[in-house]
């Protein structure tokens, strides 16, 4: 079986906005215009394609990346199979709390349609958004979409963008009117008018640029060639010897420039009144990546540490990436992953080289979002599904069990928020352990912890609406009910100094006893520059860093992991009022063993005990996440609200003009944040909102970590 459309032919791409921007209205115009349905959903009437979970549609908000499959013929093409090109789009959330979600999707995609509401411009999750984009070193195009809304400007929202994201965007197209004028766009490297007619605008009508509106395409025009020339020198000497440069080589050098992060083209139009959205699918063709554009995948070789470099060709060794789990209720776990290199047929076998198991890959199937199709073969480049995997997670490889590769892992954000969960009924205690495992295996920001002490369960994830919505999940998919308690925020504990403790573990009792004996020494763990070389005998993780000191077999080979073991269990009890222990080093340079009565155990044992005796002396601290919050109100609140961020241990950053609001952004302790959108309703008469998300955490001041100790006991 061969592939259906040569790679060159095929666009992995999202679409990622801040909630609210025109996201999912955009996703599910493309998919009509490209035939994969019949009828627009419109997320006000809760009938979407792409946001199908119950909650999704009550809610009016996307929560899972959905990926599609669908296919286009440029407007300016011939329609035939031979011209068409597959898309494999993923439309992502824009709710912070489900940031998890984008930054999933970054990392398989080759390229980002960024949509932007023309009323708002550039708001907080469209920056973290594009900051993820940068990291992934993803390609994008910006649609400044909601042109047709009161208080729309192109031009204030494309300003935004040059100051708030990056100085290389350029607009490609402007309007044609605003607001309830807005008509069509110009397209300004073909300078002509563009209007859309018929049922959905499925009609692109090309004409002439009106008259009024011509001064300012041709000063854009320039504008836009001047930026395209900068990016290749010998473009440049034309362009400045006055020379016309031809619009074939003006399109070749801007892809280039597009591929290569040096340009961002701005497009133009309103997805909801269906103008814009086909040149903006043409633009996809002309200027994002296909998957033979983007630079070769590297990982490691499992065996020898060695990097390997795989091409996007089908005839490499097969690598894929899983990076999503999803429950279906029709067909159980669905894997998505992406396939970098080689190809795969159903009912062969893979290696998963991040655990080193292999499996028979069932079935595979390609998304529709919730229609799917089923496919002998997926090819390199390509997204899909596989139907059954059982031990493969959210970032593991998968590959071929003679050429295995390990791929670089997705880094995830820690969870800052919990609450404390229990079962309503015996028989939903069985069903919960389940459910909860399903679910924290679908999102890596979702954590369950239990207390061994108060035998509770606790679930931590990125904020309070995250929770809510996987509660409310575990309900309707898996028929659990819970109680849930109050929203608590995920302390850590740290130490600020040096300190060294000896732990004899020593046990005896009719017959073989017990005998471990470590010295060990911890400080504050120095953050480290990733390439830096790591000696042999250190082992670091995230947040804990391991040396083994050893000398002369005082303690044997065999006893060492032990006692990490044990260090990493004492650290998981903490010191203060019982939060994780993060960011320490500990050595483990001396001790002492007993030939007949040392045993693992008793080195796990003096390994977790030692730790915490360090930990004592060693200048313990809380440690508290700080939330990045951004207010918009009208002016008129300003004081009020700069007011409250104070009272609430909050430091404002700035105040800057949005449209015709005031934006204040300002760093405030989680636990002060709690319940705020209810409290700034009140306070602006329902007049403001808010956005926040995790920035960093930072040790607690000691009138609070008081209170925080007393409520633990």
């Amino acid at each position: 079986m061969n592939r259906d459309y040569p790679l060159e032919k095929v666009r992995n791409f999202g679409i990622i906005a801040h909630i609210d921007a025109g996201k999912t209205t955009t996703s599910e115009r493309i998919l009509f215009y490209t035939g994969m349905s019949h009828k627009i959903g419109e997320v006000h009437d809760g009938a979407t394609v792409t946001d199908w979970m119950e909650q999704e549609r009550e809610r009016g908000i996307t929560i899972t990346a959905a990926a599609i499959t669908c296919f286009w013929n440029k407007t300016d093409q011939e329609k035939s199979e031979a011209n068409k090109y597959r898309f494999n789009i993923i439309d992502t959330p824009g709710h912070i709390d489900f940031t998890v979600e984008v930054k999933r999707s970054l990392r398989v995609l080759d390229g980002a349609v960024v949509v932007f509401d023309g009323v708002a411009g550039v708001e907080p999750q469209s920056e973290t958004n594009w900051r993820y984009a940068d990291d992934a070193n993803v390609p994008r195009i910006c649609f400044i979409n909601k042109l047709d809304r009161t208080g729309a400007s192109f031009e204030r929202s494309y300003a935004s963008i040059l100051e708030r994201l990056n100085k290389n965007a350029v607009r490609l197209q402007i309007p044609i009117g605003l607001e309830g004028d807005h008509e069509g766009v110009i397209d300004l490297m073909k300078m002509k008018a563009y209007r859309f007619e018929g049922e959905m605008g499925i009609k692109v009508i090309e004409g002439e640029i009106p008259e009024n509106l011509k001064t300012e395409a041709d000063k854009y025009r320039a504008e836009l060639v001047e930026k395209i020339a900068e990016t290749e020198d010998g473009l440049m000497n034309d362009y400045l010897e006055g020379k016309t440069i031809p619009d074939d080589v003006l399109k070749s050098t801007l892809r280039k420039a597009v591929l290569t992060n040096k340009i961002f083209p701005v497009f133009a139009g309103s997805a909801l009144k269906n103008k814009g959205v086909q040149l903006v699918l043409d633009a996809v063709v002309d200027y994002l990546p296909s998957p033979l554009d983007i630079p070769p995948i590297k990982g490691i070789d499992p065996k020898t540490g060695e990097e390997i470099v795989r091409n996007a060709s089908d005839s490499e060794p097969f690598s894929a990436l899983a990076f999503k789990l999803q429950s279906d209720p029709f067909v159980g776990q669905l894997t998505f992953f992406r396939v970098y290199s080689g190809t795969i047929e159903a009912g062969s076998y893979i290696y998963n080289s991040s655990t080193g198991e292999k499996e028979r890959l069932g079935r595979i199937v390609r998304l529709q979002a919730n229609d799917r199709e089923e496919v002998k073969k997926v090819f390199a480049g390509e997204i899909a599904a596989a139907v059954g995997l059982k031990s493969a997670k959210t970032s593991h490889t998968l590959c071929d069990e003679n050429s295995p590769i390990i791929l670089d892992r997705i880094v995830f954000p820690e969870p800052v928020v919990s609450l404390r969960i229990e079962p309503k009924t015996k028989a939903d205690q069985e069903k919960m352990g389940f459910a909860l495992k399903r679910l924290s295996d679908e999102d890596p920001t979702f954590k369950i912890t239990s207390n061994a002490e108060t035998a509770e369960t606790i679930i931590s994830g990125m904020g309070e609406l995250h929770l809510e919505i996987l509660v409310d999940r575990m309900k309707r998919e898996f028929g659990v009910e819970a109680n849930v308690g109050e929203p608590q925020v995920a302390y850590k504990e740290t130490i600020t100094k040096e300190a060294e403790a000896e732990c004899k573990y020593i046990k005896q009792s009719g017959g073989k006893g017990q005998y471990g004996h470590v010295r060990i020494r911890i400080k504050p763990l120095e953050k480290r520059d990733p390439e830096a070389k790591v000696a042999k005998n250190v082992k670091i993780e995230d947040g804990f860093e391991f040396i083994n000191s050893i000398k002369g077999g005082v303690i044997p080979q065999e006893f060492i992991a032990p006692v990490e073991k044990g260090v990493k269990e004492g650290m998981e009890r903490g010191v203060t009022a019982g939060y994780k222990l993060v960011d320490i080093s500990c050595e483990l340079y001396d001790g002492s063993y007993h030939d007949v009565d040392s045993s693992e155990m008793a080195f796990k044992i003096a390994g977790s005990q030692a730790l915490q005796d360090a930990a004592k002396r060693a200048g313990p601290v809380i440690l508290e996440p700080i939330m990045k919050v951004e207010v918009i109100v009208p002016e008129q609140y300003i004081g009020d609200i700069s007011g409250n961020i104070n009272s609430k241990r909050g430091q404002i950053e700035s105040t800057a003009d949005r449209g015709m609001n005031k934006a204040i952004t300002a760093l405030v302790p989680l636990q002060e944040m709690f319940k705020y959108v209810t409290l700034l309703r009140s306070m602006t008469n329902g007049r403001g909102s808010s956005t926040m998300e995790f920035d960093h955490y930072e040790i607690v001041p000691p009138q609070v970590a008081k209170k925080i100790v007393e409520t633990r006991k």
